[in-house]
């Protein structure tokens, strides 16, 4: 293989990054070479570790160096609340809240037909599943308020509707500190119609 086949192919590989373009790659596989190579070493062996030692967790399909992930296994946790998240990062997320402490599935995606994803890509026959094998009282569909996750968090509603399990999803409105004047219109008009009584 000759340099530039070499040079061709870590832009390439770098390529595969959100965000990353041609030219980014170009300047992000020179900054490797150039100033980093150690970081690039430390970079390349970490992916290889991470591509040999993580797998899914079988419960909740969340990345996990075990076969059952410390939240699943964790007599700690509320075993009949169920909160469906679309990502790793979104679980995360949930989990800094320190407000929720039930079961976790997280779908590694969500419905989107244009991109050729659907319920077979996000897993929703594992869902199914394990709803069915545990004693599931409330599923909380935490998707993103986006169509493609508002149609995730529908298309799941549905599955389940025959089912005895509550059914409830995150609500949207006014965020923490927020000022009125200050936030737009869809957003508030959303607050307006969610309301609660106090």
């Amino acid at each position: 293989m000759k340099e530039t086949d070499r040079l061709e192919s870590l832009v390439d590989a770098l390529k595969c990054l959100p965000g990353v373009g041609p030219k980014s790659a170009l300047r992000l596989a020179y900054y490797l070479l150039q100033r980093n190579r150690k970081g690039a070493k430390n970079l390349s062996d970490s992916i290889t570790d991470a591509l040999e030692q993580l797998g899914n967790c079988k419960l909740c399909n969340n990345f996990s160096e075990e076969e059952i992930c410390n939240i699943c296994s964790s007599p700690k946790r509320d075993q009949h609340t169920l909160c469906v998240v679309e990502m790793p990062t979104d679980l995360l997320m949930m989990e800094q809240t320190h407000s929720y402490k039930g079961m976790y599935f997280v779908l590694m995606g969500r419905l989107s037909p244009l991109d050729g994803i659907g319920p077979k890509e996000i897993h929703l026959n594992k869902l199914i599943e394990r709803i069915k094998n545990a004693d599931i009282k409330e599923v909380i569909l935490a998707t993103n308020f986006t169509a493609e996750g508002n149609a995730t968090a529908q298309y799941i509603q549905e599955l389940l509707k025959e089912t005895n399990i509550k059914i409830t999803r995150i609500a949207r409105g006014l965020p923490m500190g927020g000022e009125i004047e200050y936030i737009d219109s869809g957003t508030l008009a959303q607050a307006v119609v969610e309301r609660k009584k106090i």
